[in-house]
C-alpha cells in the first residue's frame, strides 16, 4: 500500500513537471516578444534575458497607434472576421442540420466531398479562387476575400455541426412538432439552444480562420486601405531592415482579441470539441 502510495506521488510529481516545463516553454516566446516590444530602438538584438529592458518604454506601442494606420488594419481585420464568423455560423448550422435530418439524393456524396476538400492544403486552392474571383471582379474588395475564407471554413464547419446534431434525439423535435411548433420553430427553439457547444466551435473556427491568414490576403488585397493586420505587419519589414519593435508591439495585439475570444467561450469548448466530432 505504501509503495503504492509512493509510486502515484512520483508520477504526480513527474506530471507536474511536464506541466511546468510545458507552460513555461509556451510563454516564453510571447514573455520574448513583449521584451523587445518595450526596448529601446538601439537595443532589439539585444541577448539580454530581462524581461523588462533597460530603458523599457512604451514608444513602440505609441508610434503604433499615431504613426502607423494600425487601427485601419484592426477595424478591416475585425470586419472581415465577424462577417465571416456570422456567416460560417449561419450556414453551417443550416447545412449540418440538413445533413443530419434528412434523406436527399447525392447526400453521402456531398459529405465525402465535403470531406476530401480538408484533404489539401489552402495553398492549392488558391489559384482556382484567384481565377474565380478574377471573372468575378471581387479582386481587391472585401466580399472577395470573404468569400474564400467562408468557402474554406464551413466544410469542416458543416461536419462538425453534423456531427452534433445527430447526438441530440429527434424525439426533442417531434414533442415540439405536436405542440404545435413548425420545422423552423423546433430548429430554432430547440435544436439550435441545445448546439450551443458545436456552434461556438463553429464561431471560433471561422473567427480564427480569417483572424490570422496571410497568404490569401495578400494575394487578394492589393489597396492599402483594404489590408488586414497579418499585411499591415509585413509593412514594417522591408530588404535593408525590420522595425522589430513596432512589429512585437503590433504582434502582441493582434493576440489580445483571440485569447479574448477563447477565454469568453472557453466553458462551451470542451463540450463542443467532444462531442460534436466524434459521429460521422
Amino acid at each position: 500500500m505504501r509503495s503504492k502510495n509512493l509510486k502515484f506521488k512520483i508520477l504526480n510529481y513527474l506530471l507536474y513537471f511536464l506541466l511546468i516545463g510545458f507552460t513555461l516553454a509556451v510563454l516564453y516566446p510571447i514573455v520574448n516578444v513583449f521584451s523587445i516590444s518595450l526596448r529601446p530602438s538601439d537595443r532589439l538584438l539585444s541577448t539580454s534575458l530581462k524581461v523588462i529592458p533597460e530603458g523599457a518604454s512604451f514608444h513602440a506601442y505609441q508610434v503604433l497607434f499615431t504613426q502607423t494606420p494600425f487601427l485601419l488594419w484592426f477595424w478591416n481585420s475585425i470586419l472581415i472576421a465577424l462577417v465571416v464568423t456570422v456567416t460560417g455560423v449561419a450556414l453551417a448550422s443550416t447545412a449540418g442540420y440538413a445533413f443530419s435530418r434528412f434523406d436527399f439524393y447525392g447526400k453521402k456524396s456531398a459529405m465525402v466531398g465535403l470531406l476530401v476538400t480538408q484533404m489539401f492544403p489552402p495553398t492549392m486552392l488558391l489559384l482556382p479562387m484567384y481565377i474565380m474571383l478574377l471573372k468575378l471582379h471581387l479582386i481587391n474588395s472585401y466580399f472577395g476575400i470573404i468569400i474564400i475564407y467562408t468557402s474554406t471554413a464551413l466544410p469542416f464547419c458543416v461536419w462538425q455541426m453534423k456531427g452534433y446534431y445527430d447526438t441530440i434525439p429527434f424525439s426533442l423535435e417531434e414533442a415540439a412538432r405536436i405542440d404545435g411548433s413548425t420545422r423552423w420553430g423546433a430548429f430554432r427553439r430547440v435544436i439550435l439552444p441545445l448546439a450551443a457547444p458545436a456552434l461556438v466551435i463553429t464561431a471560433l473556427f471561422s473567427f480564427m480562420t480569417a483572424w490570422a491568414e496571410y497568404v490569401v490576403a495578400a494575394q487578394i488585397l492589393q489597396d492599402t486601405s483594404l489590408f488586414t493586420l497579418p499585411l499591415g505587419l509585413k509593412q514594417f519589414e522591408s530588404s535593408m531592415s525590420t522595425q522589430w519593435g513596432l512589429y512585437a508591439a503590433g504582434s502582441l495585439i493582434i493576440s489580445i482579441p483571440a485569447v479574448a475570444l477563447f477565454l469568453f467561450l472557453s466553458r462551451w469548448l470542451i463540450s463542443g470539441l467532444t462531442l460534436g466530432s466524434v459521429k460521422g
